[in-house]
Order: C-alpha cells, then sequence, then structure tokens
C-alpha cells in the first residue's frame, strides 16, 4: 500500500513578500516525476489562525492522508527545522514522530522546539489535536522552510524529499 501524504503550504502575508518559502518548495516538489498519485497539496493557505486550520483539517477528512507535512515560510532561519511541538495557550502537544532518525544525515536539516506563536504554530497545534481527538493513525509534522535561494534549493528539495520518503517507510 502507498502511502497518502498532505503537503501543505501558505500564501504570503507582508507586503514586501513575493512568495511563500514553504509554497515555492511544495511547488519545487510537484514538479518530481518520482512522486506517486498518492501525494496532495493543499497551497497557499491564508494566513489566518481560524481559516487555515479549518481548511487544512477538511482536507484531511475527506482525502484521510497517513502522511501531513505542514510547511510554512521562517525568514530569519537558513535550515529546514522540523517543529517538534506546538502551544496553545498552556497546553502544549508534541509530534508522535520520532524526530532524530528523520533528520539523521541531513545536511540542511534541523530540529526547533519553537514553533513561532504565529498562525504556523495555530494550525500545527489544530492539526495535532484533530489527530488526537479524532484518534487518526495520521504521521504528522512541521516543516519551517527557509527562503529559498540558488545556493539553498537543490539541498533543501533533497532533504524534504528524503524526509518524505523516512515517513513513508518509518514504523513510527
Amino acid at each position: 500500500m502507498t502511502a497518502k501524504i498532505l503537503l501543505t503550504s501558505f500564501n504570503t502575508w507582508l507586503p514586501h513578500q513575493k512568495s511563500n518559502s514553504s509554497d515555492d518548495l511544495l511547488v519545487k516538489i510537484s514538479q518530481i516525476q518520482s512522486l506517486a498519485d498518492s501525494v496532495s497539496f493543499l497551497r497557499k493557505l491564508p494566513v489566518d489562525f481560524q481559516e487555515a486550520p479549518n481548511l487544512a483539517i477538511a482536507q484531511i477528512n475527506q482525502i484521510q492522508p497517513d502522511i501531513i507535512i505542514c510547511c510554512g515560510m521562517a525568514e530569519s532561519r537558513s535550515k529546514l527545522t522540523i517543529e517538534s511541538c506546538a502551544c496553545c495557550d498552556t497546553d502544549m502537544l508534541k509530534t508522535a514522530v520520532n524526530l532524530e532518525p528523520l533528520i539523521a544525515d541531513l545536511a540542511t536539516t534541523e530540529i526547533s522546539h519553537e514553533a513561532g506563536k504565529y498562525v504556523c504554530e495555530a494550525l500545527y497545534y489544530a492539526v495535532l489535536k484533530h489527530i488526537c481527538d479524532a484518534q487518526l493513525s495520521a504521521k504528522c509534522i512541521f516543516v519551517h522552510v527557509p527562503i529559498l535561494t540558488h545556493q539553498n534549493t537543490e539541498k533543501i528539495v533533497e532533504d524534504f524529499s528524503l524526509i518524505m520518503r523516512r515517513l513513508t517507510t518509518c514504523g513510527d
């Protein structure tokens, strides 16, 4: 059985942004010929604390993915960062995915324990809570994507592709 994967990205939210690096990455990923038809894209989510989670959860309920990778832009970061947890007020939810082996030997990826206190974290928290409340078996991670440049794009796409492949084959 091929794992069903849902990838999400955000739209821009500041006037100086020509694009959102999370969406730029999903465009690159969608161009990989070897990707199975089992990958679904929910691109350019609105940067809105309620609408983004509502749209993502509706898509999760509709396609019932095995793996959910939510992506957001982190302009100040230089590497892909996988968030270990998300908070809402005093409540914290952790991903059930064992992140250490997931990023082992990846050159441009690290683990973060601070999802940003913005819409990215609100989306991640809502999706993790939905998975728990609905008792879904889906694996979910949130990946912050740095601005893509000529120097880093190839390595970031390579790391992200490996992360997707590892999630489909690991027994977490």
